[in-house]
């Protein structure tokens, strides 16, 4: 799937976290301690995770996950880290949804504790879709499953989108809108330039990626449409499954006021990235799943919203995760890793879909 090795997911020593966990626990409730506290081996490149239980008499032992700001001193893969904002998005969820999302428990917005803000919740036990290897890839448990399954499990997973964008009230989650000028979706590409422009900074500038924000330009909605809460990381391997069924909704840090296609276009284009990576393997993959029109239609189906300038926002969802994949490319290299190649746009995995979506070639 790629030469490089696997990027480190943390600079952190897991034994010195959960030492320094317990002396805060206590802090909060008396008498108790962390216990079993681990690093999931498929923790991210952004937040980390730390996975633990509650030992005390009241209540009985309590399995929970703690969401880490990323080490400011690590090459960060995203420029800020605002875990009261996440906090305050899964509040909002479990306040105005029935979107299964796991209970938070505590906010810490002083670094000192742990060396950066964090915020707990409760755990929720199931299983996930793996990134490595990839759920398309033969021996995943997804991989393994029926047709009639993975088709439980896709269209559990758009209804939460739908129920996502129906039932929170934009108002109420005004503290997600992004600066700027414009409409909401002019914000959200604006966002997506600084960024681009925080990751080349001092370095190798990606003609691919600039050539994606031109032609996104070319490509821009008549009609944005109406905003609403955006997951932002709208994809399976966010989601936790009974089954096929889903019982925990993960990974908000993405989250924003955006039209609805922003996160349509994510889950279709995140799930071909895989797609598309186990084809190049010469697997034949799932080739019928979370397919783009059924996708489409089922959201339609259940919100009454058909989607529209879909070419439009699976461009800008392959842009924006070749952005993150550069930044990763470059933390690789900061930690000598990889090395930099003469040609930038090769450390970006998926640079020949990209490619064919900006030269409208990409669905021939």
């Amino acid at each position: 799937m790629a030469t490089a090795p696997r990027p480190r997911t943390s600079t952190r020593d897991p034994e010195e976290l959960g030492r320094r966990l317990t002396v805060w626990l206590g802090s909060r409730l008396p008498g108790a301690k962390a216990v079993g506290v681990t690093v999931p081996a498929s923790n991210g490149m952004s937040s980390e995770t730390l996975l633990f239980d509650i030992e005390h008499p009241r209540p009985p032992l309590r399995a929970c996950a703690l969401r880490l700001a990323a080490d400011p001193a690590a090459y960060t893969v995203f420029p800020e880290y605002d875990m009261a904002r996440q906090y305050r998005t899964l509040r909002l969820v479990a306040d105005h949804t029935d979107l299964p999302v796991p209970r938070v428990l505590w906010l810490e917005e002083d670094p000192e504790p742990l060396g950066a803000p964090f915020f707990v919740m409760e755990r929720v036990a199931g299983r996930v879709p793996p990134d490595v290897m990839p759920y398309t890839y033969g021996g995943s448990w997804l991989h393994a499953a029926s047709d009639a399954e993975r088709e439980q499990l896709e269209s559990a997973t758009v209804g939460l989108l739908a129920r996502l964008h129906d039932q929170v009230p934009p108002s109420q989650a005004e503290f997600l809108a992004l600066p700027g000028r414009g409409d909401a979706l002019r914000r959200h590409v604006t966002g997506q330039r600084a960024y681009y422009s925080w990751v080349i900074d001092g370095l190798a500038r990606s003609p691919l990626i600039e050539a994606a924000f031109d032609r996104l330009e070319q490509l821009w909605p008549r009609e944005p449409g109406t905003p609403v809460l955006n997951w932002g990381d709208a994809r399976i391997g966010n989601v936790v499954y009974d089954g096929f069924d889903p019982v925990a909704v993960l990974d908000w840090e993405m989250a924003a006021l955006a039209p609805r296609e922003v996160d349509l276009g994510w889950t279709v284009y995140l799930h071909r990235f895989f797609q598309d990576l186990t084809v190049s393997s010469g697997q034949r993959g799932l080739p019928d799943f979370l397919r783009r029109d059924r996708v489409e239609a089922r959201y339609a189906r259940l919100t009454g919203h058909t989607p529209r300038d879909m070419e439009f926002h699976i461009l800008y969802a392959a842009l924006r995760h070749a952005i993150v994949m550069l930044r990763i490319a470059y933390r690789q290299a900061y930690f000598g890793e990889v090395a930099v190649p003469a040609d930038p746009d090769t450390l970006i995995l998926h640079h020949g879909s990209l490619r064919a979506l900006v030269q409208g070639s990409y669905w021939d």
